[in-house]
């Protein structure tokens, strides 16, 4: 543990996978075995070294004008970076052929600034960010009517994101976290 100093960014800039492998040992989360979480803790440790911050790496191949696609997929490629060609939970491969909920709700706590979200990473438009969608809000999405796909992927959440965006374009995620609250409450919204 000499190796974390100050910061965990310290720790993942310097150690190797089989300092991780120790560390995560037997681990299991969910969906998440100790093979994922090694693999993406040292991937976010290349990313470190390459370009000093995930935010930098983000920033790399963000263009406002063309939204925030494009630089999510190339955010998933170096958070893959010499990673096997397996599935991870973590880092999904970047096909488009799902919603990359997870990714999204980093981008929406990182870009988005209020009670809620941190909004640290000041050069990116909340207009641009997708909707972290999920099983709760494309059940809402589409009882709302914002969707009739039955398909959870990326094309139904930049497509619930644009209905989103009629009520609030320099925003559109903001209604995110209020609406997926209800179901997992399980309070009826109808």
């Amino acid at each position: 543990m000499e190796k974390l100093g100050k910061k965990p960014s310290n720790f993942l800039r310097n150690s190797d996978k089989n300092d991780l492998s120790k560390l995560f040992s037997d681990f299991k989360h969910r969906f998440t075995n100790e093979i994922e979480i090694v693999s993406f803790l040292k991937n976010i440790g290349a990313v470190l070294v390459k370009y000093g911050s995930l935010y930098n790496c983000f920033l790399k191949n963000y263009d406002n004008r063309q939204g925030i696609l494009p630089a999510l997929l190339f955010f998933i490629n170096e958070l893959r970076l010499g990673d096997c060609k397996c599935y991870n939970s973590l880092i999904p491969f970047p096909t488009g052929k799902c919603a990359y909920k997870r990714l999204n709700l980093y981008l929406r706590w990182m870009v988005r600034h209020d009670n809620i979200d941190i909004g640290i990473w000041k050069e990116i438009s909340p207009s641009n960010l997708i909707i972290p969608l999920d099983v709760h809000m494309h059940r809402i999405a589409k009882d709302l009517q914002l969707t009739t796909r039955n398909q959870a992927d990326l094309k139904t959440a930049i497509e619930i994101t644009e209905e989103f965006k009629k009520f609030d374009p320099d925003d559109p995620v903001k209604y995110d976290f209020a609406l997926t609250r209800l179901p997992i409450l399980k309070r009826n919204m109808f």
